[in-house]
């Protein structure tokens, strides 16, 4: 049975300090099934080794998505999940994803998404980040209205970003 670190075939993560402080982890996934649970746990790992203040669960839904779509219909080896932190946003590309209709989960949920076609082709979503510090799973539990990614209220689990249940 492979385990994580013989799917994992290169792994990067580095910070950028300064005014505008940038994380940013890269990992090679072999193109197979286990490449997406691999990517959630990336993705979840990133969340909270940097404090990045988003909805963990739909950032690793979304990069399951992108990643089983760059399976599914991409060539090559290895898939390359890019996850970032910058300026209040979180970033995941996938490499060898497209944006076809495929994605609805990624096209409802996020506040950016888009891709990249040709030999590079790469699929992304970005999602904003609550400045408030002192959003987080307290609240939800709580049943307070957490902010969107365009700045409104939600009502935890039943809106997102576009006001769509």
């Amino acid at each position: 049975m492979d385990t994580m670190a013989d799917t994992q075939t290169e792994r990067q993560d580095t910070a950028r300090a300064g005014a505008a402080e940038s994380r940013h982890r890269c990992v090679r996934l072999l193109r197979e099934p286990a490449a997406a649970a691999l990517a959630r746990r990336e993705v979840r790992a990133a969340i909270r080794a940097w404090g990045v203040r988003v909805d963990a669960d739909v950032a690793v839904l979304l990069a399951s998505d992108l990643v089983t779509d760059a399976i599914i219909r991409g060539e090559g080896e290895t898939v390359t999940l890019a996850v970032r932190f910058a300026a209040g946003r979180l970033r995941v590309d996938v490499s060898g994803a497209g944006c076809g209709p495929g994605l609805a989960l990624v096209a409802t949920l996020a506040d950016e998404w888009g891709g990249f076609r040709g030999p590079a082709a790469a699929a992304y979503f970005a999602l904003g980040c609550d400045p408030d510090p002192g959003c987080g799973p307290e609240r939800e539990e709580q049943g307070q209205e957490l902010p969107r990614g365009d700045g409104g209220p939600r009502r935890p689990g039943i809106e997102r970003g576009d006001g769509v249940p």
